[in-house]
C-alpha cells in the first residue's frame, strides 16, 4: 500500500509521462496471467513503450489537463495505462496482435492528439505502417529521383555514342 507521499510522486511522474506521451490506450488485463502479462510488458518495452497498472483515482489525477484526461469516464475496474513518446502506432499493433491470443485483454479508449480513439480506430492505426516502416520508404523516395534522373542524363551520351559509332561503322564500310 502507497503512502500519501508516494501516491503523490506517483501521480507527478505519470503525469509528466502523459504529457510527453503522443498516444495512451487504456487496457483492461483483467483475467490475465501473470505470464501472459509479462509477455505484453516484454512486448511494449521492446517497442519503446510505456505500460503501468494504477489504481483509478491517481490515474483520473494524473491525466489532468492531457489527452489521457478524455479516458476519465472509462477509469473503471482493473485498468493498465499503456503510453507511447516516440510512434503511436507500435502500441496500437503490439496490444491489437496481444488482444488475438489473448481474449481477455481488452482495448478500451486511445487519446491520439487531442481526439478520443475507440477501439475500431486504435486497430486501424494499428493496420498503419509504423514509424520506421514510413521513414524506409520516404529515404526510398527520396533516393529514386535522383538515381532516376542520373539514368536519364547518362542516356543522352549514351545516344550520342551510338549515334558517332553507327557514323563511323557506316564510313567503314564506305
Amino acid at each position: 500500500m502507497l503512502n500519501i507521499s508516494q501516491k503523490q510522486e506517483l501521480v507527478k511522474r505519470l503525469a509528466k509521462e502523459f504529457s510527453e506521451s503522443e498516444i495512451s490506450i487504456l487496457i483492461d488485463y483483467k483475467g490475465l496471467d501473470v505470464l501472459a502479462m509479462t509477455e505484453l510488458r516484454a512486448q511494449l518495452r521492446e517497442a519503446g513503450v510505456f505500460i503501468e497498472v494504477v489504481k483509478n483515482s491517481l490515474l483520473d489525477r494524473a491525466s489532468e489537463g492531457t489527452d489521457a484526461a478524455l479516458m476519465k469516464d472509462l477509469y473503471k475496474g482493473p485498468n493498465a495505462i499503456v503510453l507511447s513518446k516516440e510512434d503511436p502506432v507500435a502500441p496500437a499493433k503490439i496490444l491489437a496482435n496481444f488482444a488475438k491470443d489473448n481474449e481477455k485483454l481488452e482495448i478500451k479508449a486511445g487519446a491520439f492528439a487531442g481526439k478520443l480513439l475507440d477501439v475500431d480506430e486504435i486497430k486501424q492505426l494499428a493496420k498503419m505502417p509504423s514509424k520506421e516502416e514510413l521513414l524506409g520508404q520516404l529515404v526510398r523516395t527520396l533516393n529514386a529521383v535522383p538515381t532516376s534522373f542520373v539514368t536519364v542524363l547518362s542516356g543522352v551520351p549514351r545516344a550520342f555514342v551510338n549515334v558517332l559509332s553507327a557514323i563511323k561503322d557506316e564510313k567503314e564500310a564506305a
